[in-house]
């Protein structure tokens, strides 16, 4: 019987599973969800946050571990679903040297960079907003991306690009993109200028924001600059989140004028036809 998403033939290329600091997901029940929702493969994304504040440890990635898990599951699975090894970095500048000697180390196919702290702070944390105001505190968050950029780029994607606006006082019930516009078509030239990608986060549907990060007009501005990188994934960290609102994806990304999205072999970029 043909399932919910068959007929789009989607990949997944952020998720989370028991190695990541923030999840309990056995790997394989996440690989059981994808083969039940009918995706053409998967990547997984756990995290590494290097210097993460007050709790320091929770999201240093047994990378080892990791890699061998992932890399076993690939095989016993060869034949039905492609699984793929990737790694979500936790950017911060003074990062940048450490996660190039990491990276040197292990067979990455797919790298997403992502802000997660920014001077200190995640926004994640309700202290984040607290000496500042809600837009200074999303102004501060782009500006930060940058920051990140011109330290490190060895990633293949910028992870969630408005990550910041599902932790917000008021998430994004007065979030405009275009009062940062200044800011993230910087961004997205610069990305750009590196031929690095954006993702389709649907994890922002998840978290109720009823967009995806980055939102639709995001998306559309980066391809109308010349962006061509665009993968897809729902950040999924339990098994019932994969491909999570993934039926929206295609109108999506065909509305922002793409006929592809994105998925990774070996750090090296291979282009699907949207059907």
């Amino acid at each position: 019987m043909e399932t919910k998403f068959s007929h789009y033939r989607l990949w997944d290329t952020h998720m989370h599973s028991q190695f990541s600091g923030d999840s309990e997901a056995p790997q394989e029940e996440m690989i059981s969800s994808a083969i039940e929702k009918g995706l053409a493969g998967i990547c997984f994304t756990d995290h590494l946050d290097i210097d993460y504040p007050e709790e320091p440890d929770i999201f240093l990635l047994d990378l080892p571990n990791y890699t061998s898990s992932v890399l076993a599951y690939q095989e016993k699975y060869a034949a039905k679903l492609p699984v793929r090894l990737g790694i979500e970095l936790g950017l911060q500048p003074h990062l940048a040297a450490l996660y190039t000697d990491i990276l040197s180390q292990y067979p990455f196919d797919f790298v997403i960079g992502s802000s997660h702290v920014v001077h200190g702070l995640d926004p994640y944390y309700a202290a984040f907003y607290e000496k500042r105001t809600e837009k200074a505190a999303y102004r501060e968050y782009f500006e930060s991306i940058l920051e990140n950029i011109e330290s490190y780029h060895d990633f293949d994607v910028y992870g969630h690009l408005d990550y910041v606006v599902r932790y917000g006082p008021t998430s994004n019930e007065n979030y405009d993109w275009r009062e940062y516009q200044d800011v993230i078509d910087e961004i997205l030239r610069k990305l750009i200028s590196l031929g690095k990608g954006i993702e389709l986060n649907t994890g922002g549907f998840k978290y109720g924001l009823g967009h995806p990060n980055p939102t639709e007009e995001i998306i559309r501005r980066y391809r109308e600059l010349g962006g061509e990188i665009i993968t897809i994934g729902a950040d999924a960290h339990k098994p019932e989140h994969v491909a999570f609102d993934f039926a929206k994806v295609p109108s999506i990304l065909k509305d922002a004028g793409f006929d592809y999205f994105t998925v990774f072999r070996e750090r090296k970029p291979e282009f699907v036809r949207i059907e």
